[in-house]
């Protein structure tokens, strides 16, 4: 399984093509749509998403509700292009009319500089709008279907917010899909810890005041994984690994760690790794989940436990310094419309590219060629290695 995207952030729309998608997937489109309606919430977000109402559209690969197993192919429309069609219209030549949001003022912790560098580009809005997070929508979107077929292996899957800034919002760490979901959708923070919500959005609110942005830490947690997926035989066949680069590919992400990562770092062996039980009923465990749900870039069974650290966001209304490409002249950093913190649609974001990861690796597994078949040959799976 593979997907493409393609869209400009004040384009006509977002596109995206999905392959290699089992056939027979009963789809629920409106769950598409909450998610993505939900990428646009959570206290901190800004202007644009008063304007952007996302909704998926269907244009191939599915018919009557079930995938065909050919090519997905999806759309997002941007509302906010008839603000924006001269500007971003594709086929008229450049005038001075067309021009006048033209970027010169690179933003610092952003593509702008180097993208223009590197294509060449000397209005940096170019770049900007093909590097800006709005591309996620489609991620989200694709990444909703993953899940689908994910609960109808019964696989589930959460991402979610445990710290903003400073303020840390860690609650009992549970691994419980549903008792995490429960919590979250209870604030607009997407925490689990309901005693750090005004502490939270009285910290954003000042960061607003001040110019200012924030990021966060976002945990998900995949449960009842069948163990071995992944590969120890070879770097590029590690799931975690995959996982990793996944995360990393999402806008404005500098960290990952799988399990608790770089705490265990500091910890002796004898603290940290996860002993191995078994048992008639439940067959092969493990005492403990410091690992994350992998070994050897493999799942072992436990939960997969993934955290991810985002940076505050670069546009700041109280613009940094920068120099202007057109004179080399030192001015201020130029301003887009942006978010105070985006961490909360973010930790949908990561949930979806996990989610997209999992459903090619078990693709990759076994033969996904029809939904009956597949989940044939995953029970035959799970039996087998219990009676290992």
């Amino acid at each position: 399984m593979n997907f493409l995207t393609a869209g400009e952030s004040h384009g006509s729309q977002l596109t995206g093509i999905l392959e290699g998608f089992p056939a027979g997937v009963v789809l629920d489109i409106e769950k598409i749509n909450q998610q993505l309606k939900a990428r646009q919430g959570g206290y901190g977000r800004g202007n644009r998403q008063k304007i952007e109402h996302d909704m998926i559209q269907i244009v191939g690969g599915i018919r009557h509700q079930k995938t065909l197993g050919s090519p997905i192919a999806l759309t997002i429309k941007n509302i906010d292009n008839s603000h924006w069609a001269k500007i971003m219209d594709p086929l008229s030549a450049e005038t001075p009319q067309n021009t006048l949001r033209k970027v010169t003022r690179p933003r610092p912790g952003h593509a702008d500089l180097v993208g223009g560098m590197k294509y060449g580009h000397r209005d940096l809005r170019n770049v900007l709008e093909r590097s800006s997070a709005r591309e996620t929508a489609m991620r989200v979107a694709i990444g909703s279907i993953c899940k689908q077929l994910l609960s109808q292996l019964d696989i589930n899957i959460i991402g979610y917010v445990e710290q903003i800034g400073s303020v840390k919002a860690l609650g009992d760490r549970p691994l419980n899909v549903k008792d995490i979901e429960d919590k979250i959708v209870q604030n607009d923070l997407r925490i689990i810890d309901n005693e750090k919500i005004d502490e939270i959005h009285k910290l954003i609110d000042e960061t607003k005041i001040n110019g200012n942005t924030l990021g966060g830490i976002i945990r998900v947690v995949v449960t009842n994984l069948p163990a071995g997926l992944g590969s120890y035989t070879s770097w590029n066949t590690k799931l975690d690994a995959k996982l990793a680069a996944a995360v990393m590919g999402v806008n404005a992400m500098k960290g990952v760690s799988i399990g608790d990562g770089f705490e265990i770092a500091k910890q002796y062996g004898s603290q940290v790794m996860d002993s191995i039980d078994w048992n008639k009923e439940d067959g092969w465990s493990r005492t403990s989940d410091n690992l994350g749900g992998f070994e050897g870039g493999m799942t072992n069974g436990m939960p997969v436990v993934v955290f991810a650290a985002m940076k505050p966001i670069p546009t700041l209304y109280k613009a940094l310094q920068s120099v202007n490409i057109d004179n080399h002249l030192q001015q201020k950093a130029n301003v887009e419309r942006s978010d105070t913190t985006a961490i909360v649609p973010a930790s949908i974001v990561i949930e979806s590219v996990i989610a997209i990861e999992l459903v090619k690796e078990i693709l990759n597994t076994f033969e996904g060629s029809n939904i009956t078949r597949l989940k044939k040959q995953i029970e035959d799976y799970r039996k087998e290695i219990s009676e290992f």
